[in-house]
């Protein structure tokens, strides 16, 4: 993760009121059920909304750095994405996807009025701080000339508008999603080779790894590394294993490109030398 970013958390204000996305997402009704504010800042949302009688947790890893242990039924992000550089906005989409209830949706408030763009020095901290814009694949809910909000639903509980047959493109309901971002998605193999098996998929239906775009590779890179480490937590592996499949003759079935993410376990095999060399039989073991 790039560390030139380092102040982005002199970015927040302190508040005596509402916030603006907040307050519309109120006024809509859509701030339902177990509520978790993600990047809240001071946490004057967190406050106002459970005076209001609703359940709201708040989250920020500057100011309220203990990171949630369970899923919600909503969770609300304002203005956070803005001031985060790429792979720091990659990372929280992931991170707000894995802490959404599978029914759960997310709201993402993004400012529409910035003028600069880059690396500026903050007027009361003096600090380098970084600003962007930011354009989302996700339905918009409300747009003004300072503000945007985007809803969004796990890409296995969106309704089906296409014809495309491709379980990858449209994965069903019942899919457990593990994380998400805007380019990509991982879920865990219907049919895995060991326990936490997981895959990478880009969005855009692609037959071969190879012909992805390069932000879509990267995008993909960048996921099987968090996920990596959702899955060392979860399962404690010993190793693991990475394979693509291209192609019939690579044993490719899924003509949507994946990665495959596999947990290695000790003693999951007799002799695990050679590792993906095994793919030809008795081409693992060239060490004999």
């Amino acid at each position: 993760m790039n560390s030139t970013n380092i102040y982005s958390h002199l970015t927040a204000k302190e508040r005596d009121r509402i916030s603006f996305p907040a307050r519309i997402l109120l006024e809509k009704g859509m701030l339902k059920g177990d509520i978790l504010d993600f990047g809240c800042g001071f946490g004057k949302d967190v406050e106002i909304l459970n005076e209001k009688g609703l359940s709201v947790t708040g989250y920020d890893k500057h100011y309220f750095p203990e990171f949630p242990k369970k899923q919600f039924d909503t969770v609300i992000c304002f203005y956070v994405l803005n001031v985060l550089l790429p792979e720091e906005q990659a990372k929280v989409l992931m991170e707000v996807s894995s802490l959404l209830k599978p029914n759960g949706k997310a709201y993402f408030a993004v400012r529409r009025d910035l003028v600069y763009v880059g690396y500026r020095t903050h007027k009361i901290h003096q600090k380098p701080t970084f600003q962007c814009n930011v354009i989302l694949p996700y339905p918009s809910c409300f747009k003004n000339d300072n503000c945007e909000i985007y809803e969004y639903i796990p890409i296995n509980q969106r309704e089906i508008s296409k014809s495309e047959d491709c379980i990858f493109c449209h994965p069903n309901k019942g899919t457990e999603l593990i994380t998400e971002s805007a380019t990509a998605f991982a879920i865990y193999d219907k049919f895995p080779v060991n326990e936490g098996h997981a895959l990478i998929i880009p969005k855009r239906h692609c037959s071969s790894y190879f012909d992805l775009t390069f932000k879509e590779q990267s995008a993909c890179i960048f996921m099987l590394n968090h996920v990596k480490l959702m899955l060392q937590e979860k399962f404690q592996p010993d190793g693991f294993n990475v394979g693509i499949n291209i192609g019939d003759s690579g044993g490719q079935t899924i003509m949507h490109a994946h990665i495959h993410l596999i947990p290695r376990y000790k003693d999951d095999v007799d002799n695990p030398v050679g590792g993906i060399r095994n793919i030809i039989p008795d081409k693992g073991n060239y060490l004999l």
